[in-house]
C-alpha cells in the first residue's frame, strides 16, 4: 500500500487545530476524513465546501465520539466508504472550566466523556483492523496542561494526562505489530477560541511563553504529520511537546 492510499480519521477535525491537520495530511497525499458532532452538520457542510475551494477533497462525517456505539457505527461507515483507517488522530475535545469547589458532576463527566472516553471509543473501533493489517498510527492530541495541570481545569487536565497513559500502554501492545501510538501536547495555539480571549489576558499568557507568541495550528499539524509518516515507524510511546517552551520536562 502506498502512502497516498492511506486513510486518516481525525476526530474533532473541523475545529481550528483539526482543520490544519486535515489540510496538511491531505496535502501530503493521505485520504482524510474529518469527524464532527452530529449537531454540527450545517457547520460541517460549510467546512467541507471551504476545503473543496482550497482544492482539497476532505470528507466530514458525523459521529458522537463520547458514545461507544456511535463511534463504532461511524468507523464502520468510513471503512465501507473509504477503506480501513490507517491513521487515527484523536483530537476531539471540549472545556468546562470551573474551580473544583464549583465543578459539578456534569462538568466533570462532559469533559471526561468527550476528551478521554472518546479515545477508547474510536481507537477500539480501528484497533483490530490495524492489528490484522500489521500497520497503524494512533496520534492522541493532549495538552501542556495535561503535563503541568492548570487552575480551574481539574477535569480537562485529568483527561489530557490520561490520554498519554493510554498512549504509553497501547504503544507497548502495538509495537511488535507495526502500530505506533504517540501523543502530541500543544501549548497555547492561535485559534478562534484563543483570539477571543480578552487582549490583556492574551498578553499575560504570551508573556509567560519563552517564545513570546502562541503556536500556529500548522505547527501542531507538522508534528502530527511527522508521527503519521511511514519513515518514523521507530517513534512510539512518545509525548511530543509543541508549546514554545512553556513547559519543559
Amino acid at each position: 500500500m502506498t502512502q497516498q492510499a492511506r486513510v486518516v480519521l481525525i476526530t474533532g477535525g473541523i475545529g481550528g487545530i483539526g482543520t490544519s491537520m486535515c489540510q496538511r495530511l491531505a496535502t501530503d497525499g493521505y485520504r482524510v476524513v474529518a469527524n464532527h458532532h452530529p449537531a454540527e452538520q450545517e457547520a460541517a457542510d460549510a467546512w467541507r465546501a471551504e476545503r473543496a475551494a482550497e482544492g482539497l477533497e476532505i470528507d466530514a462525517v458525523p459521529g458522537d465520539v463520547s458514545s461507544f456505539d456511535d463511534s463504532t457505527r461511524m468507523v464502520a461507515d468510513i471503512v465501507e466508504r473509504y477503506g480501513a483507517v490507517d491513521v487515527l488522530v484523536n483530537c476531539a475535545g471540549i472545556t468546562r472550566d470551573k474551580t473544583f469547589k464549583r465543578m459539578e458532576l456534569k462538568h466533570w463527566e462532559a469533559v471526561i466523556n468527550v476528551n478521554l472516553n472518546s479515545v477508547f471509543n474510536v481507537t477500539r473501533a480501528v484497533w483490530d483492523g490495524m492489528l490484522e493489517r500489521g500497520f497503524g498510527r494512533v496520534i492522541n492530541i493532549s495538552s501542556v496542561n495535561g503535563q503541568r495541570g492548570q487552575f480551574g481545569q481539574a477535569n480537562y487536565a485529568t483527561a489530557k494526562a490520561g490520554m498519554h497513559g493510554f498512549t504509553m500502554s497501547l504503544a507497548q501492545e502495538g509495537a511488535s505489530k507495526g502500530i505506533t501510538v504517540n501523543t502530541v501536547s500543544p501549548g497555547y495555539v492561535e485559534t478562534a477560541m484563543t483570539l477571543a480571549i480578552r487582549e490583556d489576558v492574551r498578553e499575560a499568557i504570551i508573556s509567560g511563553i519563552p517564545m513570546r507568541r502562541m503556536g500556529a495550528p500548522a505547527e501542531i499539524a507538522s508534528a502530527v504529520a511527522f508521527l503519521a509518516a511511514d519513515a518514523n515507524a521507530y517513534v512510539t510511546g512518545a509525548n511530543i511537546p509543541v508549546n514554545g517552551g512553556l513547559f519543559m520536562h
